[in-house]
């Protein structure tokens, strides 16, 4: 936790402004997608279709937590253990687990009509994020892209123009890429998320 953090309710930390907040004074707010928007884990159920979730968890809460610092190393390790896993493990984790977190679809609607534009960066997967922000009418999303063979995960990602892993340096540098774009300043926008890669 952050000493320079004020509390609202317990449990949920507000840091890196001065109040009173408007929505007015923003232009853009961006999102994390897994734990935040949704519910779960993506990359941890599908580990547990597989029968591998506490490996898999293991990495993963490690890495929330900042004890690996390495975001792209972890997930390395995470996706290693999901090969082979087949593409329909993905879609029942889609059908059966991914639900938005209270209030997440009224937020996102209440920041469009309040004219902020919308920004879902992801250091999970594609296959999700797509549908999230579609369903949610997300203006632009970046994740990572899994690399599928014959049906099944691979165990690595593919390589986009813009790198090869959404980390934390990657959702700051999209964050402020597309603020550029907009033309309007980092104080101008909202970052939502969880954990330390956020």
């Amino acid at each position: 936790m952050c000493t320079d953090a004020l509390e609202v309710e317990p449990g949920l930390f507000i840091r890196g402004f001065t109040p009173p907040l408007k929505l007015a004074d923003y232009k853009l707010v961006a999102f994390d997608m897994d734990s935040t928007l949704i519910n779960i884990e993506c990359i941890d159920e599908v580990a547990d279709i597989a029968g591998r979730r506490a490996e898999v968890a293991a990495i993963t809460e490690a890495a929330m937590r900042g004890e690996i610092s390495d975001y792209k190393e972890s997930l390395q390790r995470r996706l290693a253990l999901l090969r082979g896993v087949p593409v329909a493990a993905l879609e029942s984790v889609y059908a059966e687990r991914l639900r938005f977190n209270p209030g997440v679809e009224t937020f996102v609607a209440a920041c469009r009509s309040g004219g902020l534009r919308t920004l879902l960066v992801s250091g999970g997967f594609t296959f999700f994020s797509d549908r999230v922000q579609s369903r949610l009418q997300i203006d632009t999303a970046r994740a990572n892209v899994l690399h599928i063979e014959d049906g099944r995960l691979s165990g690595r990602l593919l390589p986009q123009a813009w790198g090869d892993v959404v980390d934390g340096a990657e959702k700051r540098r999209t964050l402020l890429a597309v603020a550029d774009q907009l033309g309007i300043t980092p104080a101008q926008t909202i970052a939502v998320g969880d954990g330390a890669n956020d």
